[in-house]
């Protein structure tokens, strides 16, 4: 049996400190009930400089500028012990500045919604033109730039202002004058989310041998819903990501499910690969502003920088199986099922050991898991402790019912199976996609066989169901048996000599 591979990956990070301010949900609920409350007040003074963003250690992990493996090895707390010699680019991606992002959300405008002063976008241009992957895509529409004057006209009738600290520099407006969920700060938020989802998407065909013209089928899986008021949740983010990137040849759609809508992408992905339908399926993502700051509260009264100061965004590509790449296992996947319930436990058996009693196989035949990868950095301070080890003691907890490890064995699992979380609380963006490009290179260098990518969500958030949600698959190393258009031909000729069988037998 063949199974599809992952061709490449590619992650990236955006420092966005004024989005912070001014989009973050945490900021703008404060605004609304205090617009003067000391918090706000204090908050520009806890906000990193992109430098100190770049040097954090679990950045340069999200990035694959060091492994999760280097990372454990580190001093913490990582704020307080950057890394001297971490640079914007790395092995999977970059940590883009928020001035370069303006621009490129100027580019991925296609409604005339994102302005910008005219002085800043000709900088903006000239700073993107240099770009390893955005210099290829078309930068005219930076050449257009209003005078302050115009947009301080605009700002009065409600569009969404876009700041270098304290510097108007752009804004965007509504896409309609009465419709709700086309107000100028839901667009600004899906335009931060395509744009995101762009740079990832073109740092993947920069780092694959697969060219983005190549690219069949996309499937958007962020948590973000564009429509307007006949249909919210609409899209197509996917097509409209294609479009920006180049993918002439593709088409596309969206997949949401929380958390766990990347893992249900890839799943969805792997499938249409093996089953011939399309060859080449990018699955991508970008960053939710809504979430930037979303712990800054804790992080203040702890008297930590504000670390939720960055978008994420991540691009995978699955591809017909070419003997070399690791493979996802098809047959081996995990899933929380309707009637489980939504305890943690059956939450954890469904999607994980299930699927390995289907493959007859224990816990410790995994080398990797790969769960909710959120930075405990982050998390810690707000209450909610360290979710990947958490992840980790229920599996191995699991295992030790199962009889696969002893309890006394549970703290070496861990640290074997497991990895320090290292992704922004962006809800989908750490949900078990982070350490795909890690796992990769892990396998074609010969560390790590296989790998768990878990997927899990909370579906409450929508106020339709209680249900809570996961998937999960595994990631394989491959055995060398591509497949070949002659392996295609000669099943469907054992098919179709196995289906005259069978009529042959009903008409006798």
């Amino acid at each position: 049996m063949t199974f599809p591979v992952i061709k490449s990956t590619a992650y990236s990070l955006v420092h966005t400190p004024n989005l912070l301010i001014h989009q973050g949900t945490t900021q703008t609920e404060e605004r609304n009930k205090n617009a003067n409350s000391e918090y706000l007040k204090e908050l520009p003074n806890k906000l990193r400089k992109f430098d100190e963003v770049v040097a954090y250690p679990p950045n340069q992990a999200y990035i694959g500028g060091i492994s999760p493996e280097d990372l454990s090895k580190l001093e913490k707390p990582w704020h307080q012990n950057q890394m001297n010699e971490a640079s914007r680019y790395a092995k999977f991606g970059e940590v883009m500045p928020e001035d370069e992002f303006y621009g490129l959300m100027a580019i991925c405008d296609t409604f005339e919604l994102v302005v910008l002063e005219e002085g800043f976008a000709a900088k903006a241009k000239e700073k993107l033109a240099q770009h390893p992957t955005i210099s290829k895509i078309d930068l005219a529409k930076l050449d257009k730039g209003w005078d302050k004057e115009s947009l301080e006209k605009v700002l009065e009738n409600g569009a969404e202002p876009l700041y270098m600290k304290d510097e108007l520099v752009g804004c965007v407006k509504r896409g309609h004058e009465t419709d709700k969920n086309l107000t100028s700060h839901i667009i600004l938020e899906n335009i931060a989310a395509k744009a995101s989802a762009v740079l990832a998407l073109l740092q993947l065909g920069k780092n694959s041998d697969v060219d983005l013209e190549e690219v069949d089928y996309i499937i958007e899986a962020s948590e973000e819903a564009c429509g307007d008021m006949n249909q919210r949740g609409g899209g197509n983010f996917a097509k409209a990501i294609g479009e920006i990137a180049g993918c002439k040849n593709a088409t596309g759609s969206d997949v949401r499910g929380f958390c766990a809508a990347p893992a249900h992408a890839l799943l969805n992905a792997a499938a249409l690969v093996k089953a011939g339908v399309f060859k080449n399926v990018a699955v991508v993502a970008g960053g939710a502003t809504a979430k930037l700051g979303m712990n800054g509260k804790d992080h203040m009264q702890k008297e930590l920088p504000i670390l939720e100061d960055v978008l994420g965004s991540f691009a995978v590509m699955i591809s017909e199986n070419d003997g070399v790449n690791p493979v996802i296992r098809t047959d081996i996947v995990g899933r929380h099922t309707i009637g489980a319930g939504s305890s943690p436990q059956a939450v954890i058996k469904g999607i994980v050991t299930d699927p390995l009693d289907g493959a007859n196989m224990g816990i410790d035949q995994i080398d990797k898991y790969s769960v909710e990868m959120q930075n405990p950095e982050i998390t810690v301070p707000a209450g909610a402790g360290d979710v990947p080890t958490a992840n980790y003691k229920m599996i191995a907890a699991l295992g030790v019912k199962r009889g696969d490890i002893e309890r006394k064995d549970i703290p070496a699992f861990v640290e074997k199976h497991g990895m320090p979380g290292f992704a922004p609380t962006q809800g989908h963006i750490p949900s078990g996609v982070p350490y795909i490009g890690h796992g990769v290179s892990a396998i074609l260098n010969g560390e790590i066989e296989k790998a768990m990518i878990i997927g899990k969500g909370s579906l409450f958030l929508a106020r339709m169901t209680n249900q809570f949600d996961g998937v999960s698959f595994v990631i394989d190393k491959n055995t060398g048996a591509a497949e070949t258009e002659a392996d295609t031909g000669k099943t469907k000729e054992l098919l179709a000599k196995a289906l005259r069988e069978v009529a042959e037998k009903f008409e006798n």
